[in-house]
């Protein structure tokens, strides 16, 4: 693989700038005067500004006390927003909560952003956030009924599979979210929410209620993206969004 320094620096935090301009008064006024040294002509001085060290490394416990000040919604919002998790460097934007303005006690947990998404700074947007409005119409329900978040509110490089360390760091966010949201039931959508909000392993138990740690119901069921690929297996989803009502009466 050809390795490519400057794109890793800029992964890494580092920055810096080429200017054609140097950065030395003394030389403005010498631009104003005829070049002295004719085979200096037509030459472009060129400066580079030393490099600014790249940020340290964020601890999983910094993620911690961060996520739990917060006292509500709006104030975890701006808290991811300021995070400076280690994807923020790629993405093109944070991918916040989609607040509910007639919560009814369901949130929806997804993996994390796609690419609409990460253009948009919005989460469920494209042909799958389509997908995801028509299967809640067709349980009567809007995004105005449900609050949703990601699992990482940053799209990944390419969108490869997240990190252990890109996950655990974005983790408390989300499990702050679901303590000031208090609902009655989650649904996930996808592997990585289902394995990590409630160890499901999602090819084996799709549809099957199950728990969090914290004894809130969870619904698994695959994601639109999987759904847009499979339309067969949206048979298997209509069961479970069926149970979703169900489970949300007797909550």
């Amino acid at each position: 693989m050809e390795y490519d320094g400057l794109r890793e620096l800029y992964l890494a935090g580092v920055r810096w700038e080429i200017t054609d301009v140097p950065l030395v008064r003394a030389n403005i006024k010498q631009a104003t005067q005829p070049a002295q040294n004719p085979a200096s002509a037509g030459r472009t001085a060129t400066c580079v500004v030393p490099p600014i060290a790249p940020v340290a490394p964020i601890s999983i416990d910094t993620a911690v006390s961060m996520a739990a000040r917060p006292a509500d919604i709006d104030a975890l919002n701006r808290m991811i927003g300021e995070f400076n998790h280690p994807l923020r460097a790629s993405a093109t934007n944070t991918v916040g909560i989609h607040v509910a303005t007639q919560p009814n006690g369901m949130i929806i947990v997804t993996d994390m952003p796609g690419a609409d998404d990460d253009a948009s700074g919005k989460i469920l947007t494209g042909a799958c956030g389509d997908l995801m409005d028509k299967m809640l119409a067709a349980i009567g329900m809007g995004r105005e009924h449900v609050s949703i978040l990601p699992m990482i509110f940053w799209r990944t490089p390419g969108g490869r599979t997240p990190s252990r360390e890109e996950i655990d760091l974005a983790q408390p966010f989300v499990n702050r979210a679901i303590e000031l949201l208090k609902p009655r039931l989650i649904l996930t959508l996808g592997t990585l929410p289902a394995t990590e909000l409630a160890g499901i392993n999602l090819g084996r138990a799709h549809g099957v209620p199950a728990e969090t740690k914290s004894n809130i119901p969870v619904m698994p069921i695959y994601h639109p993206n999987y759904l847009i690929l499979k339309p067969a297996a949206k048979r298997d989803v209509w069961n479970a969004l069926q149970n979703v009502q169900n489970l949300l009466k007797s909550a």
